[in-house]
């Protein structure tokens, strides 16, 4: 397998870690979209969320939570925006999960989550609801 962030956790290439533990290993961005826009890397090399064991989720989330906390302390933005993008269409760039956290500041011309995409349908919420309880019923 020739994985980027694999070879990243298996230390072939030099990153800025920032937190590492069993699980996960967290390193500063190469082409940050805020200082302190850390990644996430599982230790486990799978592509997607899909893929990642459910056993192992309360451990990549609280590793998400303690390093929200040291950016938070050291750098005191105003939020942050966490992320995962899932998938080539939605940006992923490199297929090993990983999650982002982004410092935000009030005035960093950013947007929410709500602000990635607008591809409204005329579909309503209930017909949603409707097929994916459908899905489940076979």
């Amino acid at each position: 397998m020739d994985c980027l962030f694999c070879r990243i956790i298996q230390k072939k290439i030099t990153a800025q870690v920032i937190y590492e533990n069993d699980t996960v290993l967290a390193i500063l961005d190469i082409h940050p979209k805020a200082p302190g826009h850390t990644i996430i890397l599982p230790r486990i090399h799978t592509e997607t969320i899909l893929g990642y064991p459910v056993s192992k989720g309360s451990d990549l989330f609280e590793s998400v939570k303690k390093v929200t906390t040291i950016l938070n302390k050291v750098l005191k933005p105003d939020g942050f925006t966490i992320g995962i993008n899932h998938g080539k269409s939605a940006g992923q760039a490199i297929g090993h999960l990983h999650i982002h956290i982004i410092p935000r500041w009030s005035n960093d011309g950013g947007s929410s989550i709500h602000g990635v995409v607008d591809n409204r349908s005329n579909s309503n919420p209930e017909e949603i609801k409707e097929l994916i309880s459908q899905s489940y019923k076979k």
